[in-house]
């Protein structure tokens, strides 16, 4: 029996795949095969949003990958979550959207990516989304994914606001707009109540099209390259090994973890890494599995002084109330997130955009229902997720083995640099400096992590070594650009094989200032247009004084 043949197939319906699956199937013209390895998005509370972390930590919806030892953090292991479902990462993640600071696409086109500038990004940011601002020069108004407002706390949000203020820190109204850093209230990818994810909002309204093919349980084994030309995807599915050709292109879209994984299990990447396993070379990429970054995070957690923080809502009648107006009315705390405020901001001067976020809940995450009299809550507590936006640190991804089911090597070497542990020296203590502050002393007991005995650079350096964890934000492995190192071009095709192209966050050559989701679905709406071989949206027009252009200056 010949293999089925279609015009396109994507590998992975994840955050990029289920948006090229609507675009590309979106004329009828083209036929379309999606495969995804996990399975459908239908879950119990998975599109709640509050019920987020249930779902990231749900095995059955996850890749369970970890890294190996990391060196420069105690030799931990670092828990590092990937979707394995319909919707990728975007089904089980935060669904906070951030784009990154409009120079850091400038930098990627500074990098020798033409196309990739800010100007030319934004549009693409724009017709993704429905923002709830509505239509402006900075947002979208009527793109399939829905942008919402977050609703602040009266307790804690007001007290942030002024600690911020209090310390120097400016404000935003929108950190996509004219002023992207300041102390802001987050924006959500909920979609009518419901999680946002592509799946939801690009695959689904995609459903049923003669030309979309969606194969779920499908994981893929290689790449077929014939003569230095991609010809189509083998993969297994329900015990059996099946292939599939494509006349047009094979997409690779499986993130920054299987997309360069897939590539060497194809034969492309470091030629010397691939012999070693018995893998026959079909393009020598050293780049390949290269360049990963994340971002790298730490918490300081907080005992507050009274009933001010998420606990409260966690008793057993409060939350059952709470999950009945969500799955009835799709309202309610049920359709939001325990945050109280977020700060984009620079730790040192002479910098050009901010190097560090700050993420403050009311909670933990290992808070739990509470029944009185039979069962303590976790107590109220206070988080600051602080983040480093751009790390210097690089990591590598590697296979272990040449079987598809092995899970590969992932090296995050976080913390390598000096100037990423410098950084959180200066974080660590400008946390504590916002929650130490007149405006917040009300609220706060006291610190329990770090604590207070840690104080020393030494002391907190080891505090940073124990602590850090990333922001499950992994990009760059397949990066795009033009030295030896990089694996696409800035069409997103990979060097040295013909009808090839990888449509994910492992293209990004320099990780963003913001959580990853947002440019991916950029990158893959970008991406349409430059596979379907269509002319690429006008640059925006920036209102003036906007500034915008500094990187683009000086490549110039």
């Amino acid at each position: 029996m010949s293999a089925p043949g279609y015009d396109y197939i994507i590998v992975g319906a994840g955050s990029a795949g289920c948006v090229l699956a609507n675009r590309l199937s979106a004329s009828g013209e083209h036929s379309v095969l999606l495969l995804e390895a996990g399975g459908v998005d239908n879950l119990p509370f998975m599109s709640m949003p509050l019920a987020f972390l249930k779902t990231c930590t749900d095995p059955r919806i996850g890749w369970g990958y970890m890294s190996e030892p990391e060196p420069h953090a105690d030799h931990r292991r670092i828990w590092t979550p990937r979707g394995k479902v319909l919707g990728g990462c975007s089904s089980i993640n935060g669904m906070l959207y951030a784009r990154g600071h409009a120079l850091d696409f400038d930098e990627w086109a500074a990098l020798g990516n033409d196309g990739w500038s800010y100007r030319d990004v934004l549009p693409y940011f724009r017709r993704a989304e429905s923002n709830w601002r509505g239509d402006s020069a900075w947002h979208g108004a009527d793109g399939p994914m829905q942008v919402v407002a977050h609703t602040p706390d009266d307790i804690i949000y007001p007290r942030l606001r002024d600690a911020a203020q209090a310390l120097g820190h400016g404000s935003t109204d929108d950190y996509h707009g004219a002023v992207q850093e300041g102390f802001c209230l987050p924006e959500l990818n909920v979609q009518d109540g419901r999680r946002g994810s592509t799946s939801t909002c690009y695959l689904d309204p995609a459903r049923g099209r003669p030309g979309l093919t969606i194969a779920t349980g499908a994981h893929a084994r290689r790449v077929l390259v014939e003569g230095g030309l991609a010809t189509g995807v083998e993969y297994l599915q329900d015990g059996q090994v099946r292939r599939a050709h494509a006349a047009q292109e094979v997409i690779v879209a499986g993130g920054a973890f299987n997309s360069p994984q897939l590539l060497m299990l194809s034969g492309i990447g470091d030629a010397t890494q691939l012999r070693a396993l018995g893998i026959e070379e079909t393009c020598h990429l050293p780049g390949v599995g290269a360049n990963l970054q994340d971002h790298a995070s730490v918490r300081v957690e907080y005992d507050l002084a009274g009933p001010y923080g998420f606990d409260r809502h966690l008793r057993f009648d409060r939350i059952a109330r709470t999950v009945l107006e969500w799955k009835f009315l799709r309202r309610g705390l049920g359709a939001d997130l325990p945050v109280s405020g977020m700060m984009l901001f620079r730790t040192r001067d002479g910098l050009d955009r901010p190097d560090a976020q700050t993420l403050i809940t009311p909670t933990l995450a290992d808070a739990r229902v509470w029944f009185p009299g039979i069962r303590a809550g976790r107590g109220h507590m206070l988080s600051t997720a602080n983040v480093l936006l751009r790390p210097e640190s690089r990591g590598a991804l590697r296979l272990r083995a040449s079987d598809p089911h092995d899970k590969p090597m992932i090296h995050f070497n976080l913390l390598a640099e000096e100037s990423d542990r410098l950084f959180f020296r200066r974080h660590v203590r400008m946390a504590r400096e916002l929650i130490g502050n007149a405006a917040m002393q009300p609220l706060v007991k006291a610190e329990n992590r770090p604590g207070a005995q840690a104080q020393s650079d030494a002391e907190i350096d080891a505090f940073v070594r124990w602590a850090v964890g990333t922001a499950f934000h992994p990009v760059g492995t397949c990066a795009m650009g033009t030295g030896d190192d990089a694996v696409v071009d800035a069409q997103l095709r990979v060097r040295g094989v013909a009808r090839l192209r990888v449509v994910d966050a492992s293209v990004m050559p320099r990780i963003v200032g913001g959580n990853t989701n947002a440019a991916t679905i950029m990158i893959a709406e970008k991406a349409s247009d430059l596979i379907l071989g269509r002319a690429a949206l006008p640059p925006a027009e920036l209102p003036a004084g906007t500034g915008f252009h500094s990187l683009q200056r000086a490549a110039a």
